[in-house]
């Protein structure tokens, strides 16, 4: 009896001592454990931070990357316009004849008004989307030196009313001057003078600026001839784009 009465309160105090050294070792694990996620996330972002440096250190910027070519925002609302001009006059034109095929109780001459006034209509609404819609810019592009023959150049395509692309090359970026036609910047100037001592033969004639397809066919030409004064004539050869609209903004 004495032996069981000196052996339980042992009893009792190692499972007190050993609860409580679990108790401790289970407080302080998830210490150490936050511990090491806190400096394993903090490692982790620190390299990160620093890969991200490094590669935008390694991606440096190059000149055809800093300056991209022109594109205008407006071309394909022009291309839209001057299909749906396209389609609307194509149908005036195939629908004509059917005022004349069909029979009514109107006269042949109000039939004949009727497809006048319907086609003419629809012609000049087209032929003035087609004049609007012709200087705009679809894209430019800078020349280089080495591509221009030792001087920087301007290389702009436009289209026609069929959206047939029209490219034309400006050697002399100083002959385009500002413009008072409606639904343009600039033009192909008439006239120039020769300033900063510059002297040229008189009689002599340069090309300033030609005008292609998109095959490289040339359309027309604009040439500048010199007078005795160092004053030049332009004038035109073929068939060439003289007036661009730009959004100089962009540029």
């Amino acid at each position: 009896m004495l032996r069981l009465t000196t052996l339980r309160p042992a009893t009792c105090f190692t499972a007190r001592r050993s609860l409580a050294n679990a108790t401790l070792s289970l407080r302080l694990r998830p210490r150490s454990s936050l511990l090491r996620t806190s400096q394993f996330r903090l490692l982790s972002s620190s390299s990160f931070s620093s890969n991200e440096a490094k590669n935008t250190e390694a991606q440096p910027l190059t000149p055809e990357t800093e300056k991209t070519p022109y594109e205008g925002p407006l071309a394909q609302t022009f291309r839209r316009l001057k299909l749906f001009s396209l389609s609307s006059f194509t149908l005036s034109c195939t629908l004509a004849p059917f005022m004349f095929i069909v029979e009514s109780n109107l006269p042949v001459t109000a039939r004949v008004a009727l497809a006048s006034i319907a086609i003419g209509t629809s012609g000049i609404s087209t032929g003035l989307v087609g004049w609007c819609g012709q200087p705009y810019v679809t894209t430019l592009r800078y020349l280089k030196p080495e591509e221009n023959g030792g001087a920087e150049g301007i290389q702009m395509t436009t289209q026609n009313l069929l959206l047939k692309p029209r490219i034309t090359t400006v050697y002399d970026p100083s002959f385009l001057v500002e413009t008072r036609r409606a639904f343009a910047k600039w033009e192909l100037a008439d006239k120039m003078v020769l300033s900063g001592g510059k002297a040229a033969e008189s009689g002599m004639e340069e090309t300033v600026a030609e005008t292609s397809d998109k095959d490289g066919n040339v359309m027309g030409r604009w040439i500048v001839k010199w007078g005795d004064d160092g004053e030049g004539t332009c004038h035109e050869v073929g068939k060439i784009i003289r007036y661009f609209n730009v959004h100089e903004e962009l540029l």
